[in-house]
């Protein structure tokens, strides 16, 4: 067999860990892994093909195509190779990384609480930047709203909305246009179009969805007709353009401009003639006329498209602002679709029309990302002439830049165009933070598009504005130079000058040729950061390749615990193909393209959908869609929603328009945090929807994990108007659970919730209605009511239950009855694909356990899933009882190091206080508020060590 060696392994799209240069060979050894590959490929392929032709006599299972046969399908999978560990690398993160992230909290929080307030919106930015690094998708647009709210201009205000409008991808919605209003002051077209500083209505409804009859642009009055006064007696003056005169006001048309005062009032000949000639100027005697017109009614509505064109020359040429800004409006408001704005931009730019531009731009960014590949967008977005005209009609900013190259590195970061636009975005960055990211940014492309020394150069400039983490792209380009040792002594110098970080250690292996000291470098950076991925697949590949199969799946299961990712997914498929284990395999599959429908494996050679076909080939599956909701019902019961995604794909291939499948997709993605795959299987149901009132419960939870909660329960209750149905009492319901907390609020939310049970909908969504409403039962203390609740949802299969059953015999009293059930859920989760339920469910039940089981319980939850706080919290809490407070400290410094999170902060900002260093429970108070501004109990904290500080 001949060897298929490759030189990278981009093609794999491992954007958190083995991204940069993995290769994929077949070690040809004796009683080699690879060896072992290709037989049990062979001898289960060739088995089962033969099972295969015999069940098809009796079922009509998906056919292979005719030239698919045994030898054909072990090559399928040989040719990629296997992974090899010394050609993994980690990717570069593309944002802003810091060395300690408290410090830069603390800075921000504490320059926003100066800043006036006509600044916010700029350091709001500054904010969802460091929120972006945290990979925190609901800070980031939480930043992102406030930026918009506080935006005083224009320009700001399209940028903000159109970057809030492509978060939730409205462009993939079917029947809605670039212009289109969702009813949301924040993101209307129209109301970013209107000038002017007013925080307190950016959540109200818009003109739009008030369905005023204001429809001109830049105005808050209704277009006004036209009164043409017949009276001419008072034209005193008469502009002669060519054959024409235009007769006029004299003191009226004085008052466009102070060059026509100066013309018709000054020492000019034409002040004391009644008839000057105009015909020199390239104005027309209909632009003249209209510009008479406008003296008399301030008012441009009525005059057609062409006309205000010329006008707009004529008020440039001679600085008549009143009627360049009603041109500018009536111009931005013709701009209603992207062939509109192609026209007139060129005109906006021409005459520095900050509005007409405006309009268009906004249209442009509306249309993202597919004006990206529009070449006369581009060329006015990214070209250096371009950029200048832009600058002139006040639209380039250092925001706009920042937005589109974010969006062009998502569609390809190696392409000219995302090149471009960041060379832009560097150019208008003024403030230290921008031109740390624009820097880094360019270094990462260049370093993706193999052009070493530029790449190196990009990371020099941004370690020059004070950006540590880009010594990580200066030590890696300087290693793809062939300077591997210089690397490695800038890893060693970094490691030496800073407080450590996972990330030193993690580079730092990378050019470490002994491989125990490679492995101490991966250890270390583990327990530094237990949540960096590079170290796990790099420990898996390596037992791998020594054999371990069992080793390399658990230490892949420690990233799927707390992470699932495409490329982590297809590193545990070929280890469970390599195991002989064809039906996880197929169920990992089936994860991974529900997460990424796109995604290639095997360096970009094998498409998901052909994986699967060649694994069914001997693996017998249900393929009734009764069948499969039997099967979805096990893998719901047993907490396994990996193996849940892999019986939705399934039974979406088997029944691919339905809508409720495609929110089932969204509901298990979203419990495994996978918010930007749960949102296109939204958007996808949204679109598949049969019915007004299943298109409107859609449309609400998008807007409630986009942050819109108000809106939500708007389109909730619009729905029920429509047709009452399960999904929108359910939706009503979690929103205002979330949004009142008061007792006349619960108790409305149980109507909610027992009108949803009401309505027709399977087993698996009411069990988790009934297990809502038992916990509602319990805020109001009818404890006895929610024991029903939770034994109904047991009775049809929602484990989760356990938990809640669990909570309620606690405030009974009943202390074991709780453990015990804990420990139920504990077993029926064991074995599933979901290490964070399990985690879950353990630190759930050390609470109602002794002191030694709670250190256990938590230690495994730890181990299962390190973004976990509670876990830290608590040993930090039992140390501290213990007067153990440096212990504590450390306990909750070594979370907050990878993990800078409120409770964690507040928590060491206490003990901070406690010990009486409230210059340090004040560092901590600024972060956590930095990360929830409303947080009541650590502003007070906050308040009080300010006060001590100061006194």
């Amino acid at each position: 067999m001949q060897h298929h060696i490759f030189n990278t392994m981009r093609g794999l799209k491992m954007i958190d860990g083995c991204k940069g240069t993995q290769v994929y060979s077949l070690n040809q050894g004796n009683g080699g892994v690879a060896e072992k590959f290709l037989q049990h490929l062979q001898d289960n392929l060739r088995v089962n093909s033969m099972r295969s032709k015999s069940h098809r006599r009796n079922q009509s299972l998906p056919q292979m195509p005719n030239n698919t046969n045994v030898n054909s399908v072990a090559e399928a999978f040989s040719v990629y190779g296997l992974p090899q560990k010394d050609l993994a690398e980690p990717q570069i993160d593309p944002f802003l990384k810091f060395v300690d992230y408290v410090d830069v909290l603390a800075d921000a929080y504490r320059r926003f609480d100066e800043c006036p307030e006509f600044d916010r919106s700029r350091l709001y930015i500054e904010q969802s930047t460091i929120f972006r690094g945290f990979h925190d998708a609901k800070l980031f647009r939480r930043c992102l709203r406030s930026a918009r709210q506080y935006a005083v201009d224009v320009h700001l205000k399209i940028v903000l909305s159109s970057w809030l409008r492509y978060e939730r991808r409205e462009d993939e919605l079917f029947g809605v246009s670039s212009l289109t209003c969702n009813g949301l002051n924040m993101e209307c077209p129209k109301a970013s179009l209107l000038p002017g500083y007013n925080p307190e209505s950016a959540n109200d409804l818009c003109c739009c969805s008030q369905e005023l009859a204001d429809s001109d642009v830049g105005t808050k009055h209704c277009s006004r007709s036209i009164s043409f006064d017949d009276d001419v007696d008072d034209y005193d003056l008469c502009f002669c353009i060519g054959d024409s005169e235009v007769r006029c006001n004299r003191f009226k048309f004085a008052s466009l401009s102070r060059p026509f005062k100066a013309l018709l009032y000054g020492s000019f000949m034409e002040s004391r003639s009644e008839r000057i000639y105009f015909s020199e100027n390239g104005i027309s005697a209909r632009a003249m006329a209209a510009a008479v017109v406008f003296t008399r009614t301030k008012n441009v509505n009525s005059f057609d498209p062409n006309t205000v064109l010329e006008l707009l020359t004529l008020a440039n040429r001679f600085c008549c602002d009143e009627m360049k800004s009603s041109c500018d409006a009536y111009l931005a408001s013709l701009v209603t679709d992207m062939d509109m704005a192609v026209q007139l931009i060129e005109y906006g730019l021409e005459e520095a029309s900050y509005l007409l531009v405006a309009a268009c731009l906004q249209v442009f960014l509306r249309e993202l990302p597919y004006s990206l590949r529009n070449p006369f967008v581009m060329r006015i977005l990214y070209s250096s002439e371009a950029k200048a005209k832009l600058e002139l009609a006040g639209h380039t900013s250092f925001l706009l830049y920042y937005f589109l190259s974010q969006i062009a590195m998502e569609e390809d970061m190696e392409s000219t165009t995302t090149v471009m636009l960041l060379e832009r975005m560097a150019e208008c960055a003024s403030e230290k933070w921008e031109k740390q990211l624009a820097f880094h940014q360019l270094g990462c492309v260049m370093l993706e598009r193999k052009e070493y020394k530029d790449a190196q150069t990009w990371f020099e400039a941004a370690v020059q504005e004070g950006h540590i983490y880009s010594l990580v792209g200066v030590a890696r380009a300087t290693d793809k130079r062939g300077q591997k040792y210089k690397a490695y002594k800038l890893m060693n110098s970094i490691i030496s000058d800073y407080s450590p970080c996972g990330w030193m250690y993690q580079e730092r292996s990378l050019y470490n040729n002994d491989g125990i000291d490679k492995i101490m470098d991966l250890d270390m950076a583990t327990e530094l950061n237990p949540t960096l991925l590079y170290p796990y697949k790099y420990r898996a590949i390596a037992k791998m390749e020594e054999d371990d199969i069992d080793g390399a799946i658990a230490e892949i299961n420690r990233i799927i615990g707390f992470k699932v990712s495409a490329d982590s997914l297809e590193l545990r498929s070929w280890f469970l193909i390599l195991k002989g284990d064809y039906q996880g395999a197929l169920t990992d599959a089936r994860a991974l393209f529900t997460l990424d429908p796109h995604y290639m494996m095997f360096h970009g050679k094998l498409h998901g959908e052909k994986l699967v076909e060649l694994l069914n080939l001997h693996v017998q599956e249900q393929h009734s869609q009764a069948d499969c909701w039997m099967q979805l019902y096990d893998t719901w019961s047993s907490v396994d929603d990996i193996g849940s995604l892999a019986v939705v794909h399934h039974m979406l291939a088997n029944d691919p328009g339905r809508s409720l499948l495609r929110f089932r997709q969204s509901l298990l993605l979203l419990r495994l945090n996978c918010d930007k795959a749960a949102m296109r299987c939204m958007r996808m149901a949204r679109n598949d929807a049969s019915s007004e009132h299943e298109r409107l419960v859609y449309e609400g939870w998008m807007l409630y994990d986009t942050g819109y909660r108000e809106q939500a329960i708007s389109k909730a209750e619009k729905s029920i108007s429509v047709q009452r149905s399960f999904e929108a009492f359910f939706l009503k319901a979690y929103v205002l659970s979330e949004t009142t907390t008061d007792h006349e609020s619960s108790l409305y939310v149980i109507h909610l919730l027992e009108e949803a049970l009401r309505c027709p909908s399977d087993g698996l969504r009411k069990g988790q209605a009934l297990s809502n409403l038992a916990s509602i039962y319990v805020d109001v203390d009818k404890l006895d009511k929610a024991v029903d609740c939770y034994m109904n949802a047991l009775n049809i299969k929602h484990t989760r239950a356990h938990q809640g059953l669990a909570r309620v015999y606690h405030q009974k009293n009943l202390r074991k009855a709780a453990y015990d059930e804990m420990t139920k859920l504990i077993e029926k989760a064991q074995f599933s694909n979901n290490a964070s339920a399990l985690a879950s469910a353990y630190e759930k039940r050390s609470e109602y356990s002794d002191h030694e089981i709670a250190k256990s319980d938590l230690a495994i939850a730890t181990r299962l899933d390190p973004l976990r706080t509670y876990p830290y919290r608590y040993r930090a809490a039992v140390l501290m009882d213990n007067h153990k407070e440096a212990e504590a400290i450390t306990e909750l410094t070594k979370a907050i190091a990878f993990k800078p999170d409120l409770q964690l902060l507040h928590l060491r900002a206490a003990f901070h206080d406690s010990m009486g260093e409230t210059a340090a429970a004040q560092h901590d108070c600024e972060a956590a508020l930095c990360l929830d501004p409303t947080h009541a109990d650590t502003f007070q904290l906050y308040k009080k060590a300010k006060m001590e500080t100061l006194s």
